[in-house]
């Protein structure tokens, strides 16, 4: 929806200014050359990240083949493809499966360049080197695994490349990212107004660390070895090689970890670890091969296939969702009620920036706060409210509990789970909507809809004398009460 919204109103839409982030990256041009040339859909805006995720398979299978083995780059695929966050990514429409294709292009050449001092390839490495910054600029730790995998092979002597030109490269890919640097430094000094997680617990970082599939390679591969009495195979990489693989895959989350807890503005998010993914499958793929005999890769390869297919295959679900939050269905479900069009619907923001001064009750659309509403547009009169709870939230809230809300029939919370039921839990206690019920379509994942409907009593117009209390029960009959007498 953001993809959409950034496409469609310009990455210079005023409304951005609250999240200047959000259109830096150099991905938005993929999806707007989809719209192009297949139209506006969801599968145009996917269809590129399914083709980068494609691409980074097949980069990240020839740098097996090249570090590890060279009957090693299945594994490494189907290793890729037993990683959820690698399958999420590829349907995403945004720009984690162009980031991964990029840094593993980036980390061919480079391999590339080291062997052969090839000009061509040294050339190839800095245009993707330089590009992976400015997919995301969260992914500044892949530069650390670069430097030290020239590093190692430079001190060891294990290249053509002098060290005069390897300076000389790398000097050019730093200034080529000068300027991602520069707005790096200067977006980093609001980086607690975009916060979206608290800081990561320990059982956090060793799960982002992808080590279940990595014992379970492990694992497998060594009962083959005893049961079966493999040869014990030498060391499937070369010092640099795994300061390569092990770069790759640890650099991320243990970067992000730290900047986290140091600063206070915690970046530990699953989508901005994506980008070592790739690496915790070599890592996988590596450790296999210190027990697989040469003869066996294939074999091997073909079953982890079959094997992460039966485990994420979803067989239980014949249309599995793609993401937790499905705002398409919700809307749906919405706009199947035949809404008229002065039926209140209340639309808490799905972003963490909607807040006063940004937010407010006038908010113009379409504006960032509310890119969904453009993608799965509802029916209803629409009021707008910010991510979270505030004081200009309550009185607003409140003017509608008082002048709007009780001369409807009805009306909708539409929004992510946490603030619609905070919205549902408040509106129930004001006495303006007593005897109102409310129930939650759905489900729709962690986005609800929440319907109040005022009783028949109350929209017949039945008025109590002072003192006299109405009540209602779970079958809608009345009963009323004065000085506890019923």
């Amino acid at each position: 929806m953001v993809t959409a919204f950034v496409v469609h109103q310009g990455p210079a839409d005023p409304s951005l200014a609250v999240a200047p982030q959000v259109p830096q990256s150099i991905y938005y041009k993929l999806p707007q050359a989809a719209e192009a040339l297949l139209g506006f859909s969801e599968i145009s805006y996917r269809l590129p990240s399914i083709l980068a995720m494609a691409v980074a398979l097949l980069l990240t299978s020839l740098l097996a083949a090249r570090l590890i083995h060279p009957q090693a780059g299945w594994f490494a695929a189907f290793a890729c493809l037993g990683l959820r966050g690698i399958n999420t990514a590829a349907g995403d429409a945004r720009m984690y499966a162009l980031g991964m294709c990029v840094a593993a292009a980036a980390m061919l050449f480079l391999v590339r360049w080291l062997d052969s001092a090839d000009w061509r390839d040294a050339l190839a490495f800095i245009v993707f080197g330089a590009l992976v910054w400015r997919v995301h600029l969260i992914f500044w730790p892949f530069y650390v695994g670069l430097a030290a995998y020239a590093l190692v092979r430079l001190e060891r002597q294990d290249t053509p490349v002098s060290k005069v030109h390897a300076g000389l490269v790398f000097a050019l890919l730093g200034i080529a990212l000068v300027p991602v640097l520069m707005e790096a430094v200067a977006l980093n000094r609001d980086a607690h107004a975009h916060v979206i997680v608290p800081p990561p617990t320990l059982r956090e970082f060793i799960y982002s660390l992808q080590v279940r599939l990595i014992l379970e390679c492990t694992l497998g591969a060594w009962l083959l070895y005893r049961i079966l009495h493999w040869k014990r195979q030498p060391a499937p990489l070369s010092a640099a090689a795994f300061a390569l693989v092990g770069g790759w895959w640890l650099l991320q989350p243990f970067c992000l970890y730290g900047y986290s807890w140091l600063t206070g503005n915690s970046v530990f998010v699953a989508r901005y670890l994506s980008l070592g993914l790739p690496g915790a499958a070599l890592a996988a793929t590596a450790a296999v091969a210190f027990f697989l005999p040469s003869q066996y890769w294939k074999r091997a390869s073909a079953a982890l296939g079959v094997g992460v297919l039966l485990v994420l295959g979803h067989w239980w679900e014949l249309w599995p969702m793609h993401a937790r939050s499905n705002w398409r269905a919700a809307a749906a479900a919405v706009n199947q009620l035949s809404l008229g069009p002065e039926t209140p619907v209340i639309c808490p923001s799905p972003f963490i920036e909607a807040k006063p001064p940004a937010w407010r009750s006038d908010y113009r659309l379409p504006g960032f706060l509310y890119a969904h509403l453009p993608v799965y547009p509802i029916r209803g009169k629409e009021y707008l409210f910010p991510f979270e709870y505030s004081p200009p939230a309550e009185e607003f809230a409140s003017k509608l509990a008082e002048n709007v809300l009780p001369s409807a029939r009805r009306f909708f919370i539409y929004g992510g789970d946490r603030n619609a039921l905070f919205w549902r839990d408040w509106f129930a206690r004001r006495p303006e909507l007593a005897g109102w019920s409310n129930r939650r379509l759905g489900p729709f994942g962690d986005v609800e809809v929440v319907e109040f409907e005022k009783p028949a009593a109350i929209e017949t117009g039945i008025r109590l004398r002072p003192g006299l209390r109405m009540e209602y029960s779970s079958n809608r009959s009345i009963r009323l009460s004065q000085g506890g007498v019923q």
